[in-house]
């Protein structure tokens, strides 16, 4: 599920407000430099894993286990690669973090993987820069991406690219934009209007609800008349499962936006939670997964090591430990410098590929799904390289 992983953890997945602090420059956005620790590589690479336990909000205990667990997963997979896993519990606090990150690379860490939260991040990338540490968040905010921060969650960016690329390759020409008014909702629509300049597809415009019941019921007539009157055929809804998609694609095609006329794409994930799968409106829709089989893997994997399932983000920790482990077994010690962490050709993760762009962003491997008869469908497969269709 996309959105922003929220500071104040309401929701362990989305974050629907945001905070000016997180535009801070302070992690100088912009382009990743070369630098970073120079490794042993005789010795195990000590790494330190920052998790949100401790902060007393609920879900942050089970979201820390999952990680960790999913990171020692990874370190069992690497076979001859050595790594020493240090794990500190931030509570899910900025200044918090920022301090355990400091002990961190005094007890010896080359290298920083997470925190979740983006304020955290966004401390832990200031507290260490100039002790050339680079970090691996588990943040999807590309506000704090940059300098020495990396972000591994999934992006709108990343998302919208897909979307919109298969969309014009099926002939969508004119696509209409709706979108929550806060800075998620803002961030859809741009990731989407950036996506759209890159094909064949033009956007024909953009319609705002207001975040609440009232507000997306007070939206729908205007969709439907902006629909009508440029004649879109496709609609990109920037709305969330846990908020006003269900509503939206009740209301629209009652309305008279007609799914089977009018195609329906999702800038976030329709499978979570499975019952939105059972929405009339949500049937035939486009949205993107990463890739099923890999994902399964990993989910089978992770359930007869721990005896559970792992949390929706907690494969995160896995791709970060495979991204580091793969780059010192090529037996380089210069491993764990931006330069290296940024190369083309990518990484395995649990959902795929994956690779980190010299901008603190990255690009995952993505299918595009439907939903058929309550079922999810994949119509265009995940990428098995960068030099694949989808990128």
């Amino acid at each position: 599920m996309i959105g922003f992983f929220e500071p104040t953890r309401k929701a362990v997945l989305l974050l629907l407000s945001l905070s000016a602090a997180i535009f801070l420059s302070a992690c100088d956005v912009g382009g990743i430099g070369g630098g970073g620790p120079s490794i042993n590589l005789s010795k195990p690479v000590p790494i330190a894993l920052l998790v949100p336990k401790g902060s007393g909000q609920a879900g942050d205990a089970t979201l820390a286990q999952s990680l960790e667990n999913a990171a020692r997963l990874a370190i069992a997979d690497l076979g001859g690669v050595k790594i020493d896993l240090r794990v500190y519990d931030t509570a899910g606090d900025p200044a918090t973090a920022a301090a355990k990150a400091v002990e961190a690379v005094q007890d010896g860490a080359k290298i920083i993987l997470g925190p979740v939260y983006a304020q955290s991040a966004n401390a832990v990338g200031l507290a260490v820069k100039g002790r050339g540490i680079n970090v691996l968040s588990f943040s999807n905010n590309t506000a704090i991406a940059g300098g020495n921060v990396f972000v591994l969650g999934p992006t709108f960016s990343n998302t919208a690219n897909r979307l919109m690329k298969y969309a014009a390759a099926q002939g969508k020409r004119t696509v209409m934009v709706v979108h929550a008014n806060d800075a998620a909702g803002n961030l859809g629509r741009d990731s989407i209007i950036q996506a759209a300049g890159g094909t064949a597809a033009s956007i024909s415009g953009s319609v705002i609800f207001e975040r609440s019941q009232q507000g997306v019921i007070s939206s729908v007539q205007q969709i439907r008349d902006q629909v009508r009157a440029t004649n879109s055929d496709a609609l990109f809804l920037a709305a969330t499962t846990s908020g006003a998609l269900p509503l939206l694609t009740q209301l629209l095609p009652e309305s008279g936006v007609d799914p089977e006329v009018i195609q329906y794409i999702g800038l976030n994930r329709w499978d979570i939670p499975a019952q939105t799968l059972g929405l009339p409106g949500v049937q035939g829709g486009w949205f993107a997964i990463p890739d099923p089989v890999v994902a399964g893997q990993f989910r089978a994997r992770y359930q007869a090591a721990y005896g559970g399932a792992p949390h929706p983000i907690g494969g995160l920790a896995y791709d970060g430990i495979a991204a580091i482990g793969a780059l010192v077994g090529a037996g380089k010690s210069d491993a764990l410098t931006g330069a290296a962490l940024t190369q083309g050709a990518g990484f395995q993760g649990v959902g795929g590929i994956f690779r980190l762009l010299p901008n603190g962003t990255n690009q995952r491997g993505l299918a595009v799904a439907t939903v058929q008869n309550r079922q999810v469908v994949v119509i265009d497969p995940a990428p098995k390289s960068f030099s694949g269709a989808g990128f």
